[in-house]
């Protein structure tokens, strides 16, 4: 009895040594992606920073993609590629064009104003979960992904408006090549829907406006 109480003893230690030795393993693949990215990109290194960090700590229990992270840098001007996909494998980056809230600033310009209020037309912020199946929109029928937000102050910016929620995907629109305007919804320009969807799938967006 003794003996087979000590197996499971030696057992279990030798697990959590090696989940403890593929924690390490991660967090610092993770710190040389985060420092290549800020190396080669000028993506604003505050919202980097919080992104990385957020991931580390929520990857696992918000079933997060540990393929891919975005950071929609709002900062930048609509003008701009200011929609950064991060490879979390080799730090390669991927950059599209994304449109901001009608009441969150100009057409080309940046992000003035952000809220996660419904009926505000303006670009939500914080950190959101994307959807992981593609959906079709019942007027317009075009493709779309769903977006859940991670945060108290976003937690109902992705959710149906019959459940008092605020209606916000991820979607592609012409206007968006153009620098134009949505109302509130991550708006991404049509030719790049086909890579923009297959890499944010269940991946953490970060809408960072500067708050």
């Amino acid at each position: 009895m003794k003996k087979v109480l000590l197996l499971w003893v030696l057992i279990f230690f030798s697990g959590e040594l090696m989940a403890k030795s593929v924690r390490q393993h991660n967090s610092s693949h993770l710190q040389k992606i985060y420092k290549k990215v800020a190396k080669k990109t000028n993506v604003s290194k505050k919202a980097l920073k919080k992104a990385f960090a957020f991931y580390k700590k929520n990857q696992k229990s918000k079933g997060l993609s540990s393929n891919y992270l975005a950071i929609a840098d709002y900062t930048k001007t609509a003008r701009h590629k200011r929609l950064y996909i991060i490879n979390l494998k080799n730090g390669q980056v991927y950059r599209h064009k994304i449109a901001h809230g009608k009441r969150s600033g100009c057409v080309g310009g940046k992000v003035c104003k952000s809220s996660n209020k419904r009926d505000s037309k303006m670009t939500p912020y914080g950190f959101f979960k994307v959807g992981a199946k593609v959906g079709k929109t019942k007027k317009k029928r075009y493709s779309y992904l769903s977006v859940k937000g991670l945060q108290q102050s976003n937690k109902k910016v992705g959710y149906p408006s019959r459940m008092g929620g605020r209606d916000v995907i991820v979607h592609p629109a012409k206007y968006v090549n153009s620098g134009g305007r949505s109302h509130g919804c991550f708006a991404i320009c049509p030719q790049d829907r086909p890579a923009v969807f297959k890499r944010l799938k269940t991946a953490l967006l970060y809408s960072y406006t500067g708050r």
